[in-house]
């Protein structure tokens, strides 16, 4: 595919310096990157574009904050067939020349990778044309786009100490998270429970089939707990399917369960739960921590480098989390054990949660701005 341009309805050129920010596919690339973008506009008066790829959630979450995306060839040579390797080993070089088109069209004082399929592409052409470069890293093990140029890179904003390492003038800034989950107070007592399931903006299959399982024995014994569930927008009938197909009546479903596609408004949906059942990327223990809530943790098996296991187990052993794997939740009770002991006891959620929040970094999006800033002053 050749490079194309998607245009927001509300991009405007302000004065000011000239960033390109590269990469997404995922929720955990795009909205970070979406924060700090809207920092360096907002704050510093900087002309901000992307680069991305026509698969990622960018095409939509871009334009819709009023940025300018244009689009190279890109793909993933991790966790994939042989062919899709191939493909992408050879459209790298495309993916680069067009990077190097765009360089020198839009001359950035500054580029910064966020990981995702584009980031390779770009921080290479940014690279070559000696521009002064950035990458982003919330996993605690760089993705591959980040290990290859991590020691070519200006400076490195990371979210963990121990990923330092893996870059050249790396400082520990966190996660850029939306200020309305740093809002967020501590439950409140007398109040019904509430368990928030989710495994992302798709949903997590291993979630979806193992909630359900369980739900029945989990209400009987809670009598004031209320499930909300995202299983995403694919998986949302069938789950609901589910737990009504495991034992739950209709009326238990409409009034005690709340299967959902998506959760628009996910901050409220933390403010009011008691304990999150969740995947463990990067953002969504960025957001854990901002609002201070407990979680148990279901790292995804399959992800590259084994990163969400190890982004849970810092929160593991800080106490703030509990972690049950993949092969565990096979096993219906080993689910039902963690969650009932776990919400039958709210003086360790509201500890676990405290720990969590010492986690968080509320000034991400600033710090990682003004080392952009920064890098364009000495451009």
């Amino acid at each position: 595919m050749t490079r194309r341009e998607v245009q927001g309805s509300r991009f405007e050129k302000p004065d000011g310096q000239r960033v390109l920010i590269a990469g997404g596919g995922t929720g955990g690339h795009v909205i970070p990157a979406l924060a700090i973008a809207r920092e360096l506009r907002d704050a510093h008066a900087a002309e901000v574009r992307f680069v991305g790829t026509a698969r990622g959630l960018e095409t939509r979450l871009v334009p819709e904050a009023g940025f300018r995306l244009d689009l190279v060839r890109s793909g993933q040579l991790k966790n994939v067939s042989l062919a899709t390797r191939m493909r992408t080993a050879l459209d790298l070089p495309l993916g680069v020349v067009e990077c190097v088109r765009l360089l020198r069209e839009f001359r950035p004082q500054v580029v910064v990778g966020v990981g995702g399929y584009a980031s390779g592409p770009a921080m290479l052409a940014a690279i070559l044309l000696r521009l002064p470069t950035l990458a982003f890293e919330p996993n605690s093990v760089p993705g591959l786009a980040n290990r290859l140029v991590g020691r070519w890179v200006s400076a490195a904003a990371v979210n963990f100490e121990q990923t330092q390492c893996y870059f050249r003038n790396a400082r520990v800034t966190g996660i850029p998270v939306r200020a309305e989950f740093f809002a967020i107070e501590p439950k409140s007592a007398g109040v019904p429970r509430r368990l928030l399931v989710f495994g992302g903006s798709q949903g997590a299959r291993v979630l979806n089939n193992a909630m359900p399982m369980i739900a029945q024995r989990l209400l009987e014994q809670f009598a004031d707990l209320e499930i909300v569930h995202q299983a995403g927008a694919r998986h949302a009938e069938s789950t609901a399917k589910a737990y009504v197909s495991a034992g739950l009546s209709e009326q238990q479903l409409a009034q005690r369960v709340r299967v959902r596609q998506y959760l628009e408004q996910m901050p409220s949906e933390f403010a009011a739960a008691d304990l999150i059942l969740c995947r463990s990327g990067a953002s969504t223990m960025a957001e854990l921590g901002a609002s201070g809530r407990a979680s148990l943790l279901v790292p995804f098996a399959l992800a590259s480098d084994d990163h969400q296991r190890r982004n849970a187990e810092v929160f593991l052993h800080a106490g703030a989390a509990r972690l049950l794997t993949e092969a565990e939740l096979a096993d219906p009770k080993w689910l039902l054990n963690e969650l009932a002991t776990l919400l039958a006891d709210p003086l360790a959620l509201h500890a676990m949660g405290e720990r969590a929040r010492t986690l968080a970094r509320p000034d991400a999006a600033r710090q990682i701005a003004l080392m952009i800033v920064d890098l364009a002053a000495k451009a």
